[in-house]
């Protein structure tokens, strides 16, 4: 269990020795796949006693863990599909993680309009939100009420009033998928798991019908290595099928990968203070109008896939639709391409059922025992990952011996992710926050920031990182300067596109997608990594050209490039 392993830390200073231990160690357990599903199955084999080593090829959470609409959610959709136990399942998950991660996952309140003309009247939808409310046992942070036209209106003043007849409120949840996963990789880590990015799988090598090792390349010096292992868990999403056939040569492809895009807004711009649930088009699509933190985001597309996940990205269709759809539910905001800050896209690993719609095929995820020793995990939803994780790694387990069955047959992952951030201390920490704001000369709404995000964790980023205080005199921008020591020694973040994506909001959030903090975040991961200057100007070069790639089709609304 949790208190019988033993502590790894999670830093980039620790990598080199961790990537020394996968070529040299046997493992009961390797897991390629650093997303959420990775991070999950590594926290709980660990917790049941095994011992684990995980590789992802790029940065965690690079893929869709990073990539989604950010939500914990039940799935109100589902219901229509009749997907009764995959609603439950979620909403109880949903229960959990309020306790398991207070610092990441943050109840809201979900409006959601009905109008004239549209597929589910008010009736039908009441007796939908009295069965969400239901398979949540009730326990809902609150339960549903509805709303008249007006009370809508007075609820959200930019709503469209045309043959709006009322709507209905909900509970669930938005969450930071990014840094949800990376705290699962550290709590994982404190288990013992071994576990380095930036190493890809290249291949198995098959002895008696088993795969006996991987072969894996370092890809930060080149050098390739084999790492043994008993059990081999495939847990890459959209890159399900590459990695199969790449392992064990014949393989029958199982994914329907679906791209999902969404836009991020000022809070300003779009003041929007609970969820907005819009009914987007024929084709049961919703797309959500959310407010997370300094932001608003508005998505998703759902549509097929068929390129390289990597490569995925928002084009000028996707902008437009979903735009427009905005724009339908909110014509007094006259929203434009200009008023949008960031996009980001995402792949789906949906797994192929054979529906008539990408928005149809189902999110409950699949498990293939492969008797050459790998087991396989694909589709599913973020909400449930810790249970898709519990239900691979118990998979996994029925190719080992009866003994270890025996023997790795409990885990525990029904503790707080990270004990500076239970329930308990959030509370205690936002009591603290006037004191703490004082004592170490921090704005208090930023001091209130970091205890959002990190809970009583944030004073060990203020004391570790105070020898980069004296880098700027802003408070805001001190802030970021501890969030990335704290991101290089604990999230193993290697670079800035790592930080500026996944272990902050900077590059989704601000309208200069952080390149005004450019100069100073540079100089701390100069000085944390011991970076020569041309290190450092080939790193800031890399995330000026990251934000142009991603946000390039800007162009084709005639935007500026000096804007992007």
């Amino acid at each position: 269990m949790e208190s019988q392993q033993h502590s790894e830390s999670f830093s980039v200073a620790d990598r080199p020795g961790k990537v020394a231990r996968l070529a040299n160690e046997e493992f009961d357990l390797l897991i390629i796949g650093g997303g959420i599903t990775g991070a999950g199955a590594a926290r709980d084999a660990a917790s049941r006693g095994m011992k684990v080593a995980l590789i992802e090829a790029k940065d965690y959470a690079i893929g869709t863990s990073s990539r989604s609409s950010k939500l914990i959610h039940g799935g109100i959709r589902y219901l229509e599909n009749m997907e009764f136990g995959l609603v439950f399942e979620a909403l109880s998950e949903r229960r959990l993680l309020f306790e398991l991660a207070p610092h990441l996952v943050h109840p809201l309140r979900f409006v959601l309009p009905l109008y004239k003309g549209g597929r589910v009247g008010m009736f039908k939808m009441g007796l939908g939100m009295w069965l969400y409310d239901a398979l949540s046992m009730f326990e809902a942070p609150e339960l549903h009420e509805r709303l008249t036209a007006k009370e809508s209106t007075e609820r959200l003043p930019l709503l469209q009033t045309k043959d709006l007849m009322g709507s209905y409120v909900y509970s669930d949840a938005y969450m930071d998928d990014d840094r949800l996963c990376i705290e699962t990789h550290r709590a994982a880590a404190k288990l013992g798991t071994v576990a380095a990015n930036y190493v890809t799988a290249n291949d198995a090598e098959i002895k008696n019908g088993k795969i006996a090792s991987v072969g894996a390349t370092d890809t930060t010096t080149g050098k390739s290595f084999r790492i043994r292992s008993k059990h081999v868990i495939s847990t890459t999403g959209p890159w399900t099928d590459l990695v199969a056939s790449q392992l064990l040569g014949n393989w029958k492809k199982i994914l329907r990968p679906s791209k999902g895009v969404h836009l991020t807004f000022d809070r300003k711009r779009l003041p929007l203070h609970q969820a907005v649930v819009m009914a987007a088009d024929s084709q049961k699509r919703i797309v959500f109008g959310i407010p997370r933190h300094e932001m608003i985001i508005v998505g998703t597309t759902d549509t097929d896939f068929s390129g390289d996940p990597y490569d995925v990205g928002a084009t000028e269709q996707d902008v437009k639709y979903l735009l427009n759809v905005a724009s339908e539910y909110f014509p007094g905001a006259k929203l434009t391409a200009n008023d949008i800050i960031s996009t980001y896209a995402g792949v789906r690993p949906l797994v192929d059922d054979g529906a008539a719609s990408e928005s149809k095929t189902s999110r409950e995820h699949v498990i293939i025992n492969d008797p050459r020793g790998v087991t396989f995990v694909a589709g599913g939803k973020y909400t449930t990952y810790r249970r898709m994780a519990e239900h691979t790694v118990e998979e996994a387990l029925k190719s080992f011996s009866v003994e270890d069955q025996v023997k790795f047959g409990h885990g525990d992952t029904k503790k707080a992710l990270n004990p500076l951030a239970t329930v308990e201390l959030m509370e205690q920490s936002r009591r603290s926050a006037a004191e703490w704001a004082k004592e170490y000369d921090i704005d208090r709404i930023a001091m209130d920031v970091m205890i959002d995000r990190h809970g009583a964790e944030a004073l060990k980023l203020i004391t570790e990182g105070r020898h980069v205080a004296n880098y700027t005199a802003s408070s805001e921008d001190k802030v970021w300067a501890f969030e990335a020591v704290h991101a290089i020694k604990h999230t193993m973040c290697r670079g800035l596109i790592d930080f500026y994506v996944r272990r902050s909001p900077l590059f989704l959030a601000r309208h200069d997608h952080g390149l005004g903090l450019l100069a100073l975040i540079s100089k701390v991961f100069a000085k944390e990594l011991g970076w020569s200057d041309s290190k450092r100007q080939e790193e800031s070069a890399a995330i000026q050209a990251y934000v142009k790639h991603e946000l390039a089709w800007k162009l084709k609304f005639g935007i500026s490039p000096s804007s992007v």
